[in-house]
């Protein structure tokens, strides 16, 4: 097995959203993708924690960052593009807030695209963020490559997490979504999710509407329309090592969900 990977990550985009958005994407990746809309994140559902938990497919009291402001690990695990990078495998990564800069280690990314959200605004820079993606990916061809579209989060706590601001926040990134995936050259498995959810203006807690996330894989390795089954953010660091015919880090926690 050995497929190379876009995934992207739309922050604080809850499941029940994405029917009540209505974007007409979302219906054919479903039917062309293996899907969850029960998957779950882990405490707290805190953008940061989410994000690092994801890459490193460990809980938050083991790496150790339990809100937006990163700390080095008392025990280092690898993450994804380390992992990915011992391998000799190339990595890329979009993105509009910075302090995701920290979830991976030098030396382990090949390209890294960070463009303000707050300078530019978060719609303006999902917008710029899809067309470097594009191109890059298209030009280059890089093994792993992840792009995160930071609207949906900062609409929901301007405006309401499914706010009718907040609803067409996340019908502008399924239409970012869909124009990278239909640029996509054929040998790339996408892979669609969220760090977390959320509520009222907030997130961070225990609620359902704060710890549940969706999951798409369209990927040659599962079939069209399958139902993922007990899926946690933990599952896609092994995943996207799986799909790129990597074995998993030793003190990853999570399963791969192929």
């Amino acid at each position: 097995m050995n497929e190379k990977v876009l995934l992207i990550l739309v922050d604080g985009m809850r499941p029940d959203a994405l029917s009540a958005c209505g974007h007409p994407f979302i219906e054919e990746l479903k039917a062309s993708a293996a899907h969850t809309l029960q998957a779950t994140t882990i405490m707290p559902s805190v953008t940061l924690p989410c994000h690092m938990s994801l890459f490193h497919s460990v809980p938050s009291e083991r790496h150790g960052i339990l809100d937006n402001v990163y700390t080095p690990q008392v025990r280092p695990i690898a993450g994804l593009c380390e992992q990915l990078h011992a391998y000799q495998r190339t990595c890329a990564m979009f993105y509009n807030w910075e302090q995701l800069r920290d979830l991976t280690r030098p030396e382990s990314l090949a390209y890294s695209c960070f463009i303000a959200g707050n300078a530019h605004t978060y719609e303006a820079s999902n917008d710029m963020l899809t067309d470097q993606a594009i191109q890059y990916v298209g030009g280059h061809l890089p093994d792993f490559a992840f792009l995160y579209l930071g609207l949906v989060d900062e609409i929901g706590h301007k405006h309401g997490w499914m706010s009718d601001a907040y609803l067409k926040s996340v019908y502008a990134s399924w239409a970012s979504i869909e124009r990278i995936v239909r640029a996509l050259p054929p040998e790339y498995a996408v892979i669609v999710t969220a760090d977390h959810g959320g509520h009222d203006r907030t997130h961070g807690t225990t609620m359902p509407e704060d710890m549940t996330i969706p999951i798409f894989i369209k990927s040659r390795s599962m079939l069209p329309g399958t139902a993922i089954r007990q899926a946690s953010i933990l599952d896609l660091a092994p995943t996207i090592a799986k799909l790129n015919g990597v074995p998993s880090n030793k003190d990853w926690e999570g399963r791969c969900l192929l």
